[in-house]
């Protein structure tokens, strides 16, 4: 009843906002969103779902409480701290000068468009992918040329390096681990696709917001960026470090291209409360990222499981599953909706995914789910 509510309410508001003098590549869109439902154990956003560690919330508690004492000034319109702290925290010989941050990856992404992306330009990346990427361009008016993957959602470097000689793009975004499908790209691809870009002057962005989860085997594309000046690594805190309410996102880069993203930041865009709770977060990594472990071995679980049922898992290098083959895959989902479980239902026939949890909320997602299948 809840969902049935929920779409005439959006359908009403689809109505009304059509009357207005919308740009004409936003009319027909719908906004970025995944349900917000109020069940027992909500594994469809793909959130860290430990609680934030005590020691971090008292910190972040007392840096915020010393920060509202200057509210009334602006904050440090470079964010130097954080900058340092993250070029810290990265490693791989980084400075401050190589780090940029905004409010959420989505908006690091939104400005890497801004800067580089527009009218008569074009962004190429590779679904099934981030739900966001055609989002963004549309906000920008950026022209999204949908690349294309192999029957099992992989991408291989001479693929993807003649689809970037096909297209020219402006922009490629590649997704490692790639979300929905949870696998991680070799950087055989990156350096590939960025070789192809050369003659184009494209700026290839890798977007690792998951990549803290990944498989020991697999390597960061950090280890490309020496050498690479219009190569970006786009990261996040929301989600290893379990802080997806701060929405602190970031990105390494040369210094030129962090110089083109001041040309578009909004003044003073991070706030004295955010850098505040960033900078004291960011004193405790080893506290925050200690589930990271756990979550990882729960992944391990649920993969395991979901080919003992018989099932299709992708090998994931995030902390979700992308999990297959149903015929009525949304049935499936709407079973697990009924038992307390939602997770995610991307869109793609025949495959749903699933966000690793705690031990408890995995043990409810795979006791719900044989009890559907057995249905």
């Amino acid at each position: 009843m809840l969902i049935a509510v929920t779409n005439q309410q959006e359908q009403a508001s689809t109505t009304a906002l059509e009357a207005l003098p919308l740009r004409d590549n936003l009319r027909g869109q719908s906004p970025y969103g995944a349900p917000q439902l109020e069940v027992q154990h909500l594994l469809n956003t793909n959130e860290n779902t430990h609680p934030v560690p005590q020691v971090v919330v008292d910190a972040i508690g007392a840096a915020v409480l010393d920060a509202a004492a200057s509210l009334n000034r602006y904050p440090d319109r470079e964010f130097t701290e954080l900058r340092q702290r993250l070029a810290s925290y990265l490693g791989h010989g980084l400075t401050e000068d190589n780090i940029w941050a905004a409010n959420g990856s989505n908006e690091v992404l939104q400005q890497i468009l801004q800067a580089f992306g527009g009218p008569d330009r074009k962004i190429l990346s590779f679904p099934p992918t981030y739900s966001m990427y055609p989002l963004l361009a549309s906000g920008t008016n950026t022209e999204y040329i949908a690349g294309i993957r192999a029957d099992d959602f992989t991408l291989s470097p001479e693929s993807a390096a003649q689809q970037v000689k096909d297209t020219q793009p402006n922009i490629v975004f590649l997704c490692s681990p790639n979300n929905p499908t949870g696998t991680a790209l070799g950087l055989d691809v990156v350096e590939a696709v960025y070789e192809a870009s050369q003659e184009f002057n494209t700026i290839v962005v890798v977007d690792e917001a998951y990549e803290e989860f990944s498989l020991d085997t697999t390597k960061s594309a950090l280890t490309l960026l020496d050498g690479r000046e219009r190569l970006i690594i786009s990261r996040t805190m929301s989600k290893a470090f379990a802080l997806a309410g701060a929405r602190v996102g970031y990105l390494a880069t040369s210094p030129q291209v962090t110089d083109a993203l001041r040309l578009v930041r909004l003044p003073y865009h991070l706030s004295a409360i955010t850098q505040a709770a960033a900078n004291a977060a960011l004193q405790h990594v080893d506290v925050l990222l200690a589930t990271v472990d756990e979550i990882k071995a729960q992944r391990n679980r649920i993969v395991d499981e979901l080919r003992q049922m018989g099932l299709k898992p992708a090998v994931s290098d995030s902390n979700f599953v992308f999990f297959g083959w149903f015929e009525d895959a949304h049935a499936i989902w709407q079973g697990l909706l009924d038992r307390g479980v939602l997770i995610r239902d991307v869109g793609i026939p025949h495959h749903l995914r699933v966000t690793a949890g705690t031990e408890e909320e995995t043990t409810a997602f795979l006791v719900a789910l044989r009890e559907v299948i057995g249905a």
